[in-house]
């Protein structure tokens, strides 16, 4: 069998509905906090169990008879690690025989202060002795564009990122990505750098969404710390703002840049272009 957690989550269900396509749904478990929130797939078949992370019996019977394991990572913005290490010590009581985990672009060498709880929880994997794959995903293109009608208010992106290279791309093709390497045989050991064929700076994006939607949109760059004071003036808290800036500043050093063509390899068709999903959002 084939688990899943956060399977409720803009990218678990993605991944559910990739595993969909060639495995049996009575193969497939939904592990999630809330099971309520799964009932559309447990009405597909799917199998439904309860998966939280505060409660280490639940995490031991999620997995009960799973063989495969996609741990995607949590989204608290601090204190991760001991939410990943419960999944992983309840993976090794099942002796999973191999747990794929989402893990962040480079984390190993990023300067990021977001990479440094995934490098913690590659580094809990290793140690565990559990067969594993490392999925380092880049950054979802949905993330920029949730910034868009901001944009398109105001006739600016602001951020901090001067004129660093994203190598974003589509929640589904990591999705797809997840889904394939969970079905293929002899992943244990790899580690993959996911990212888009094609990367763009923040100045590219505003001038596609002003080629597309015809309203003049430029690339306002601040420095680190008022680019902070823009999020949380726009109500995010102060970590998350922070955690978030620090992320632009790094991918100003290259650290969300990448072009080594892995994931286009592993969905086997090309990455879902920036153009394509700006579109998308504009028009529906």
């Amino acid at each position: 069998m084939y688990a899943v957690t956060g399977a409720t989550g803009q990218l678990g269900r993605l991944v559910i509905e990739a595993l969909l396509k060639t495995i049996p749904a009575d193969r497939i478990v939904a592990a999630v906090r809330n099971p309520a929130k799964a009932n559309d797939l447990a009405e597909r078949g799917v199998i439904v169990r309860e998966a939280d992370y505060s409660r280490p019996d639940t995490l031991r019977s999620a997995l009960a008879g799973v063989e495969k394991l996609l741990l995607i990572s949590s989204t608290e913005v601090r204190g991760r690690l001991p939410r990943h290490r419960a999944v992983i010590d309840a993976a090794r009581a099942a002796s999973i025989s191999l747990i794929a985990y989402t893990s962040m672009l480079h984390a190993d060498t990023s300067p990021a202060t977001l990479a440094i709880e995934h490098r913690q929880t590659e580094e809990v994997i290793a140690a565990s002795g559990l067969p594993a794959v490392i999925l380092r995903n880049g950054w979802y293109t949905e993330n920029h564009l949730m910034a868009l009608p901001a944009a398109l208010e105001h006739g600016a992106f602001v951020g901090a990122a001067k004129d660093g290279r994203f190598s974003s791309a589509a929640r589904q093709d990591y999705a797809e990505a997840a889904a394939a390497v969970l079905t293929a045989s002899d992943q244990a050991g790899k580690t993959y750098e996911l990212a888009a064929d094609h990367a763009f700076t923040f100045a590219e994006l505003a001038m596609e969404v002003s080629r597309q939607s015809g309203k003049t949109i430029i690339y306002n760059d601040l420095s680190e710390a008022d680019y902070r004071d823009v999020l949380t003036g726009a109500g995010l808290s102060a970590d998350l703002a922070a955690l978030l800036a620090d992320a632009d500043a790094a991918a100003s050093r290259g650290a969300l840049f990448d072009d080594g063509g892995a994931l286009g390899r592993l969905i086997g068709r090309p990455t879902t272009s920036m153009q394509s999903l700006v579109a998308a959002s504009l028009h529906g």
